[in-house]
């Protein structure tokens, strides 16, 4: 799959505040990938851990490289709800 890791900085918006940026994975033909964001999130939180280049889950290497990561969330539905799961509970949305 091919795309483009791409930073955006808000100017203006009415909902929040501005001149905030973010990154995200632009999957060409897909659009916004919803694996890369939930993998974000759970990097940041502490839910998955990266070490070099391979990414573990609950002291469990899941894959080697971070497309393998968002490959592996996307084709396991029982990994993508625990991640999800634990993403929730971190960010005290359940």
């Amino acid at each position: 799959m091919t795309g483009n890791r791409t930073r955006v900085k808000v100017v203006k918006n009415k909902v929040a505040p501005p001149f905030k940026m973010t990154e995200f994975d632009i999957m060409y033909g897909k659009g916004i990938s919803y694996s890369g964001d939930l993998l974000d999130l759970a990097l940041q939180g502490g839910v998955v851990e990266k070490m070099g280049s391979w990414f573990s889950y609950k002291g469990e290497k899941i894959a080697q490289g971070r497309e393998k990561v968002k490959g592996l969330l996307e084709s396991d539905d029982k990994l993508m709800k625990n991640v999800l799961s634990d993403v929730k509970d971190y960010l005290e949305l359940s």
